[in-house]
């Protein structure tokens, strides 16, 4: 249990001394963490130094700066902070002032300690609710931002692949009636060797300029070699299209599969070996071909995340090995998907034999804004979004097993509504 911070503002060491004797059980169960000011001054350097602080008590009447300007530089510097202000009971007029600058509620010296108990929980109850509606409101534009950016970038790559797939459609089809045609020239043209096997001084010289043997050879290995490459940038289009659903109205019944493998080929330029480190290995153990309800497109998104941070956990892993530990003892990603009939779920596991996590790393993990990676090379939002998709868009359930030094899984449960292929 995380206690709530106090900031109590006071130039009476008295009250600081009454203060911490009557709030003692609430410090002993860690209820409350009280930190004292002696005027506003201080109690803004405090507050400089501990942003963990979330509700200040303070006087009004104070040297150095009084308790009306503090609560004017709080409230410039800081809205979700609240501040209960305490006064003598015929100052009425700088309570009220007080409220106006923004004060939550108003304490009269000297001070009834079971008032005080009562007003500082009410007001811990207001800064509780206002920080979650905060977060609340966060989440909800984080969301809206990854939705537009997700909405944009399927656009996009909608828009590429429909552009790639009739040019290389006329490509593949063209390779397939030219290495008909060219075979049906070479046999023809070894008929003529065949038939003619003297040609002449003249042919016999051009053959040997142009190499003849080895292009009859060499022709259809560069024809099959265009075939492949023309059938590999098929694959990569219908895995953007893949990837980039927009299935964001209704849930429609779709092969988990066909989202992991899209996902894999996207990121396939990062999966392949560098100067760093021999390539990537991905083993596969998929269970039997099931069709799930969900958005796919939302769940691709969720795959890349976590296939991106194992990428990155496995790169740093790789730093001080040499190549060929790496090669006897390769990077791997693991994937096991599984439908959990008695459970009525459908199980996905990722998991890398990268460096782990900390306890204290993995508690924090699905927290927005959190990363561990270095600046500009990670947001802090993609596991905190993935946890939504799956959470409260499906339903399910995301949660992550890891230990330092040996490796993390990711598990994804999402409700199993299926039909059989």
């Amino acid at each position: 249990m995380t206690p709530i911070k106090i900031l109590i503002v006071d130039d009476e060491l008295e009250l600081e001394r009454l203060i911490k004797q009557r709030l003692r059980k609430q410090v002993q169960a860690l209820e409350f963490e009280l930190v004292f000011a002696r005027n506003g001054k201080e109690a803004l350097e405090k507050m400089q130094s501990d942003p963990g602080i979330e509700v200040v008590l303070t006087d009004i009447n104070m040297p150095e700066m009084d308790g009306l300007t503090l609560l004017n530089k709080l409230f410039q510097n800081d809205r979700n902070i609240t501040a209960v202000v305490v006064s003598a009971y015929d100052d009425m007029k700088n309570i009220r002032t007080a409220m106006h600058c923004g004060a939550f509620d108003f304490l009269t010296k000297p001070i009834d300690f079971e008032d005080l108990t009562i007003t500082i929980n009410r007001t811990l109850e207001s800064a509780r609710q206002m920080k979650k509606n905060i977060n609340q409101v966060q989440e909800a534009q984080l969301q809206l931002i990854q939705n537009e950016k997700m909405a944009a970038l399927g656009e996009l790559v909608a828009g590429v692949a429909h552009e790639i797939n009739n040019p290389i459609g006329f490509i593949a089809g063209n390779i397939n009636l030219s290495t008909d045609a060219v075979n049906d020239l070479i046999n023809h043209l070894r008929l003529y060797q065949t038939t003619f096997p003297e040609p002449g001084p003249l042919i016999e010289d051009a053959a040997a300029k142009i190499d003849l043997d080895y292009q009859l050879e060499d022709l259809p290995k560069m024809l099959s070699e265009m075939k492949r490459g023309a059938e590999r940038i098929v694959n990569i289009s219908n895995s953007l299209r893949t990837f980039s659903r927009s299935d964001t109205v209704n849930k429609v019944l779709a092969n988990i599969r066909e989202g992991l493998d899209s996902t894999l080929m996207i990121l396939q330029h990062r999966l392949k070996a560098n100067n760093n480190r021999p390539a990537i290995q991905i083993v596969k153990e998929y269970g039997q071909p099931v069709l799930v309800k969900c958005y796919l497109g939302q769940m691709n998104q969720v795959f890349m995340n976590i296939f991106s941070n194992a990428i990155d956990t496995l790169d740093e892993a790789s730093q001080g090995r040499s190549y060929a530990e790496m090669k006897d003892a390769p990077n791997t990603i693991t994937i096991v998907t599984e439908a959990k009939y008695d459970r009525g779920i459908f199980e996905i596991k990722i998991k890398d034999n990268g460096q782990g996590m900390s306890e204290e790393v993995k508690a924090r993990i699905f927290d927005q804004l959190f990363t561990t990676k270095a600046v500009g090379k990670g947001t802090g939002l993609g596991l905190s979004i993935s946890r939504q998709i799956v959470v409260d868009m499906h339903r399910g359930s995301l949660s992550c097993e890891s230990v330092l030094g040996e490796g993390t899984e990711f598990t994804i449960a999402i409700p199993l509504q299926e039909e059989l292929e």
